[in-house]
């Protein structure tokens, strides 16, 4: 596939559009100035732009689902989301790029102190609508009640509104939120591993899918991840190991 090929593939209106998912905090956040998305996704969308010679155009979602569903319509070209079978029907995932975790947190005090105390069918469990961790956990909660917060940031207060068992989000999230709730304890065992991903539609065809998967291990091998990472100050992420063919 020429570059000419790829970049028609990548940019169908001219652009490159990259769907942004501030619901992971690690990932894509906004600037308290200008308000302009900053983050490792917008990094890594910037630089695959700069490789195609085409302009960039985020398009910014507040929550996983919502990012997610704006690639599957094609009203977005790539997107930045955790690896999930159900997304992969519509979605072409490179490997992974970083690995977070996914964690379960209640209020202090609360008899729930391990992973095997959480699937019991008297106890609720808050989850962020459409995220990595809500397909996930319905997939493997066979007891529990599953409760939908909006976004991945609200399912805290959620939790503490609602008076629910066990909220669940990703782990570096739960312990932004501990900042604001100091009663919130999060359990020392993550209950996954998160594997943050790129993705495409998959009517782009298979050249672009491996075009970008081979982008992702570049990146990887460069030090452009990692390099990433640092800049941003994220902690609890680390760069994925790299995919040998």
């Amino acid at each position: 596939m020429n570059q000419s090929s790829v970049k028609k593939a990548f940019t169908p209106t001219g652009k490159l559009r990259a769907s942004i998912n501030l619901g992971n905090p690690l990932l894509a956040n906004r600037t308290t100035e200008t308000d302009q998305p900053f983050g490792i996704s917008i990094d890594l969308a910037t630089e695959l732009a700069r490789q195609l010679e085409v302009e960039l155009d985020l398009v910014v979602f507040d929550a996983a689902g919502k990012s997610v569903n704006a690639v599957e319509s094609e009203e977005a070209d790539i997107g930045f989301f955790a690896i999930d079978p159900k997304r992969g029907e519509k979605i072409n995932f490179t490997a992974p790029y970083v690995l977070i975790t996914g964690s379960y947190a209640v209020r202090a005090g609360s008899e729930i102190s391990g992973l095997d105390q959480v699937d019991r069918s008297d106890q609720t469990v808050v989850v962020g609508r459409g995220s990595a961790y809500d397909l996930y956990l319905s997939r493997t909660l066979k007891n529990a009640t599953i409760i939908h917060a909006p976004t991945s940031a609200d399912v805290v207060d959620v939790f503490f509104d609602g008076n629910y068992d066990v909220a669940a989000g990703v782990t570096q999230q739960l312990e932004l939120d501990k900042r604001r709730h100091p009663e919130l304890h999060i359990l020392d065992q993550p209950f996954m591993t998160i594997r943050q991903a790129m993705g495409l539609p998959k009517t782009r065809g298979p050249e672009a899918a491996s075009f970008l998967a081979s982008f992702i291990e570049e990146l990887k091998r460069s030090g452009f991840v990692s390099d990433a990472i640092s800049r941003h100050q994220v902690e609890g992420a680390a760069v994925a190991p790299r995919e040998h063919s």
